[in-house]
């Protein structure tokens, strides 16, 4: 029996990308000249119109100083961790 992830939670992930971005009273353009990204990708990351690569999200959680798993937990929001899961 194949037992499958849940789906990532691209909502929730693209929610934080606005808090941090807000949190920190960056525009659009400030974290694509602190990310080196697009600010065009930015836009579309933050209103859903693309998921991006594993690069994007690796520029941007240098460009906010944040370990690359925190950047990506919430992709998880609202899922068993899998350890609960096998209990």
């Amino acid at each position: 029996m194949t037992i499958f992830p849940p789906d990532p939670n691209l909502d929730a992930l693209r929610i934080q990308l606005a808090r941090l971005r807000n949190e920190r009273g960056w525009t659009f353009d400030e974290l694509a000249h602190r990310s080196g990204l697009a600010r065009r990708t930015l836009i579309d990351l933050e209103h859903g119109r693309t998921t991006g690569k594993i690069t994007t999200w690796h520029a941007l959680a240098h460009a906010f100083s944040l370990p690359i798993d925190q950047m990506l937990e919430p992709l998880c929001d609202g899922h068993e961790p899998p350890d609960a899961a096998e209990s």
